[in-house]
């Protein structure tokens, strides 16, 4: 079975083709990182535009990167949320279009859930069931315990700020990248000393918070500058030296995975999955995999490192099993849902 996968929820317009839930046969994003890097972030109205120009190109690239006709698509999935609004309306309202053209079954994927599947394209072993997933993004953070397809429990969420915002905003005030900044302050702290500053950690039960860790980063960065607390954040970085900024990244990065990973082995402990998966862009991380590999007694899945930030495969690999599901929509009933839970 080929799915079609189309994915627009920020600012990568994605299509892929999948076969079976697990080979896949196309992925192509055309990425806005250096169309909104001017900005500081994400436009959301730039964004949508820019979805606008690529979407269909994308998808006629999708079908010829993988040697497939619209005969042999067995089905269309599309995220419909979580999400920028506008952006998640071009890629429903093309998905949409395109079943009712081509006469195709219509799938609505959660985003969060496609991070999850992303864990069963291009790996040698597959999750059992059951698992626990470990959803870290730029604007969520979740654990969530599955105990078949689409049968799933939400055991704990951020209360504030996602892991992966909390990397960008302090990215930003080091002043080491305006979009990408988990990979930023990874490498910055390849130069720093994590036990140089002790930042705190949110005691929050089951659920996460990072709102109070980066403005513990703030402070402690306007204080190294001369400055207190009304040093605007955007003039912060000039006046630290790059060992200043590598030390506040790697004590900064510390907590962050301290953090995750404490709360991933509490979850184990109380659950005793078969299996644990980690998804999302922050995924990538490679202090957050050591840790986890180190402190959980089993094999943790992790998506490979091209299918950690947003992409279509993982949407048409979640798709595959929708359509196992009979779990097909009516096009003209898909809505998009910008605050779309699990």
């Amino acid at each position: 079975m080929k799915i079609l996968g189309i994915e627009t929820s920020c600012d990568e317009t994605a299509a892929a083709i999948v076969e079976d839930g697990e080979k896949i046969l196309s992925n192509v994003v055309a990425s806005q990182a250096d169309l909104h890097a001017k900005y500081g972030g994400v436009v959301p109205e730039v964004a949508a535009r820019s979805h606008i120009e690529v979407m269909l190109p994308v998808v006629e690239q999708a079908l010829v990167q993988a040697g497939v006709s619209w005969d042999d698509i067995d089905g269309i999935a599309v995220t419909h949320g979580p999400g920028l609004l506008g952006s998640l309306l071009i890629g429903t309202l093309t998905a949409r279009t395109l079943a009712e053209l081509k006469g195709k079954p219509l799938y609505g994927v959660n985003h969060l859930e496609g991070h999850v599947y992303a864990n069963y394209l291009a790996a040698d072993t597959k999750p059992n069931f059951p698992y626990l997933a470990l959803i870290v993004s730029g604007a969520h953070t979740q654990l969530v315990l599955y105990r078949a397809h689409h049968d799933y429990q939400l055991l704990g969420q951020t209360l504030d700020d996602a892991v992966g915002e909390a990397f960008d905003k302090v990215a930003r005030m080091l002043g080491l990248s305006p979009t990408q900044g988990g990979p930023a302050i990874a490498k910055a702290a390849e130069n720093g000393n994590d036990k140089t500053f002790t930042f705190p950690k949110a005691k929050t039960g089951d659920n996460f918070s990072f709102s109070g860790l980066k403005t513990a980063v703030l402070r402690q960065a306007q204080q190294l500058a001369g400055g207190d607390f009304r040093t605007p954040s955007f003039e912060i970085h000039n006046k630290l030296t790059n060992q200043q900024i590598a030390d506040l990244a790697a004590s900064f990065q510390k907590v962050a995975i301290d953090t995750l990973v404490d709360h991933t082995v509490k979850a184990y402990e109380a659950h005793h999955p078969k299996s644990v998966v980690i998804g999302g862009g922050v995924a990538a991380n490679q202090l957050l995999r050591d840790q986890l590999a180190k402190r959980l007694p089993i094999p943790v899945h992790f998506t490979e490192q091209n299918l950690c930030t947003d992409n279509a495969a993982m949407i048409a690999a979640i798709g595959y099993h929708y359509a196992r599901a009979g779990k097909n929509i009516p096009p003209a009933l898909l809505k998009v849902e910008p605050a779309l839970s699990m």
